[in-house]
């Protein structure tokens, strides 16, 4: 493989912009572009928690996610045309969630449920990665708002969060997968990274023969790199709010 489609280095991120408080109607939003995938990022707050929390003082963050049906050149089905949502659609708003409330302290919420909306307007690869990365700006801005306005007295974030995929298509090893090299790569990956380094998650696979242990190491550092470019692009946003 002597260069990728777009001619990016192997080890370089897409085009990234992030645009904070892109929905007036939001307290925190965001919408990010890696690419040509474009993912609008909303944080809401509501004023009660589930049931399973309920009288302990402590809050919740839950996400969801979905696709325009234009997001990609086939028109796909709205799922709730369908009457339920797709295993794929539950793992990654799970995976989002998780990650968000890896790098939140919700004890400081009082009892509140903080909603993240994340719809995908146009998809190319990276959709989940893309989702996190965004989203992480949208409750920056949520919680800077909620400051502002003496709804809580500090940020409430333990660390930062961003997220990239790594993949191996014919021996090379390559930042940030478009969709054309993430439908052909022979192992594919992403993983959830604090700005601290810390590992959030990490999902790794062989699409077909098993790999070594030392090409997940490489493939981790590479990782490491792109996410440290991401959490930098969000610092830049957010600044002393982070």
């Amino acid at each position: 493989m002597a260069e990728r489609r777009d001619r990016r280095k192997f080890d370089q991120l897409r085009p990234l912009k992030i645009k904070p408080g892109y929905l007036s109607s939001a307290l925190g939003s965001a919408l990010i572009e890696m690419g040509n995938t474009r993912v609008i990022c909303a944080a809401s707050l509501e004023g009660r928690v589930p049931d399973f929390l309920k009288n302990t003082g402590g809050g919740w963050l839950t996400a969801e996610y979905s696709m325009l049906p234009a997001a990609t050149p086939r028109r796909s089905v709205r799922e709730v045309m369908q009457g339920r949502q797709g295993g794929r659609t539950q793992e990654i708003q799970r995976l989002i969630g998780r990650s968000l409330r890896a790098v939140t302290d919700l004890s400081l919420l009082g009892e509140r449920t903080i909603y993240i909306d994340c719809d995908v307007i146009e998809a190319d690869g990276g959709t989940r990665t893309a989702s996190i990365t965004g989203s992480f700006v949208a409750l920056a801005e949520l919680f800077k708002a909620l400051k502002i306005r003496g709804d809580i007295d500090v940020i409430p974030f333990f660390d930062s969060v961003a997220a990239v995929s790594v993949g191996v298509l014919n021996g090379e090893i390559l930042l940030d997968l478009d969709y054309e090299e993430d439908s052909r790569a022979d192992v594919d990956a992403n993983f959830v990274i604090t700005g601290r380094g810390s590992l959030v998650e990490v999902q790794v696979t062989a699409e077909g023969a098993p790999f070594e242990r030392s090409l997940l190491e490489d493939m981790m550092a590479l990782a490491e790199k792109g996410a440290a470019e991401l959490t930098m692009r969000q610092k830049s946003i957010e600044g002393a709010w982070m």
